[in-house]
């Protein structure tokens, strides 16, 4: 079996051929991958700096789409056979992946691979920040900062979807359209010299949808209606915002944080159902994921380059079978 691989944090992914091909254990799906969606986390993991730190050796890929090929003892399905996507903490950057049965979800089947593999994190983190956690209504105005990127644009979508006014925040004209293709009501540039005066010339918002952090989320806080819901996602500028509960308590602000992994853990039944919902969606024409760029397996240097660089729009997949 083909894999990359990482042997010492901060180091370069390597790839290997001839590793041993996993085994089904009991709760366990072992899956062909197709396909593998990127995230910026893969690089965070590969520094160490991530919520989830993988034992060395591993192999990066978070989100796979493939067909399962066997069935651990006391799993009931899918049937071999089944195209399918699967979460997995790591391991998708290879021919074969295992991932937990109750994390692997079949597909339409008029779904691309391609698609499959950059739907789960981004899709079901917006839809589960937008919905569950923000209780996002029809008519409120929602701001998404870093709306071009791999969560950004679906939140965008999702927003829409849900009956919100989405204001789209990204950098350049070339982003701005792309958001405004996903569904954006308006556009604003985040490069803007006074952002918070244009949000607030906008008429202010009522939910933040934030995977930038650094100086945006102090001008969306401050643009913030009373009772606003500020969603803490990532932080890809590197600035942790410290929030002032002054501010909190003068406009009845709620700022609540949303790791979408996190619910694997103590409630893995609200993701599934969001994903059901979400597909539901994406079989009624209602969702079409982005992918700005698809490179083969062999190109994972690049397609990380492409993340690091801020060089890619909604999703980077890895084509992991020709």
């Amino acid at each position: 079996m083909k894999g990359w691989r990482l042997t010492e944090l901060g180091g370069t992914f390597r790839c290997e051929h001839g590793l041993p091909s996993p085994v089904a254990g009991p709760g366990e799906v072992l899956i062909e991958v197709a396909a593998c969606g990127l995230n910026f986390a893969d690089l965070l993991m590969r520094d160490g700096k991530y919520q989830e730190k993988p034992p060395l050796p591993y192999t990066p890929g978070m989100e796979i789409a493939g067909v399962v090929r066997a069935l651990g003892p006391g799993v009931a399905g899918p049937a071999p056979g089944t195209r399918v996507m699967a979460f997995v903490n790591h391991g998708g950057l290879a021919d074969l992946a295992l991932a937990p049965a109750e994390r692997v979800v079949a597909i339409p089947d008029t779904m691309p691979f391609a698609e499959a593999a950059a739907f789960p994190i981004a899709y079901g983190t917006s839809h589960l920040a937008l919905d569950h956690k923000a209780r996002l209504q029809p008519g409120e105005t929602l701001l998404v900062l870093g709306a071009a990127g791999g969560v950004g644009l679906t939140a965008v979508e999702i927003g829409k979807r849900m009956g919100a006014r989405v204001i789209a925040s990204a950098r350049g004209a070339e982003k701005l359209a792309i958001a405004r293709a996903s569904g954006a009501d308006e556009v604003i540039d985040s490069d803007t010299p006074d952002l918070k005066a244009a949000l607030k010339t906008m008429g202010g918002v009522d939910v933040v949808y934030d995977a930038v952090g650094g100086p945006a989320f102090d001008a969306a806080l401050s643009a913030c209606r009373p009772e606003g819901r500020l969603l803490a996602i990532g932080f890809a500028s590197g600035q942790v915002p410290q929030v002032p509960a002054n501010m909190l308590l003068v406009k009845n602000l709620s700022v609540m944080g949303l790791y979408w992994g996190g619910y694997l853990k103590f409630a893995p039944r609200v993701l599934t159902g969001s994903l059901e919902t979400l597909l539901s969606w994406y079989a009624q024409g209602g969702l079409r994921p982005h992918i700005s760029h698809i490179l083969p397996f062999d190109q994972l240097p690049q397609a990380l380059e492409l993340l690091r660089d801020r060089k890619s729009t909604g999703k980077v997949v890895v084509r992991v079978q020709d």
